[in-house]
């Protein structure tokens, strides 16, 4: 025979949990997608403009929770022109335009911030 004892209740666990509901993790991702934009367009390798001035932002909610995609829009045969920037791309002639790592450090203190407020609106609950 098992018998299963306790002692307690879950106040504190429902408390947590319906206080969780009110993080406003939209808002804080509001604020950082469009730094994230201004940085990104900052950091874009600026030739005509075009590209830099193409940064966008989508937040999408889902049953998963949330995320956070930059796009650009400047896309050349299909191509998009901030990816041949990144990653490097062949030139008509045979040679090649080494890409440039301009994202990544440019986004690292956003993705910083966006962690340090999200767990400080956790830790507030």
């Amino acid at each position: 025979m098992i018998i299963i004892k306790q002692k307690g209740n879950f106040n504190n666990t429902e408390k947590l949990l319906k206080n969780a509901q009110n993080i406003q993790v939209r808002s804080i991702l509001e604020k950082y997608a469009r730094q994230g934009v201004s940085v990104l367009s900052s950091a874009t390798p600026v030739e005509s403009g075009l590209t830099s001035n193409s940064w966008d932002y989508e937040i999408d909610v889902n049953r998963s929770g949330y995320s956070i995609s930059w796009t650009n829009s400047n896309i050349i045969n299909g191509v998009p022109v901030v990816v041949l920037l990144q990653y490097g791309h062949a030139t008509r002639s045979g040679g090649y335009v080494q890409g440039r790592d301009f994202i990544n450090p440019a986004m690292k203190p956003i993705f910083n911030a966006i962690a340090e407020d999200l767990w400080k609106e956790v830790k507030s609950l």
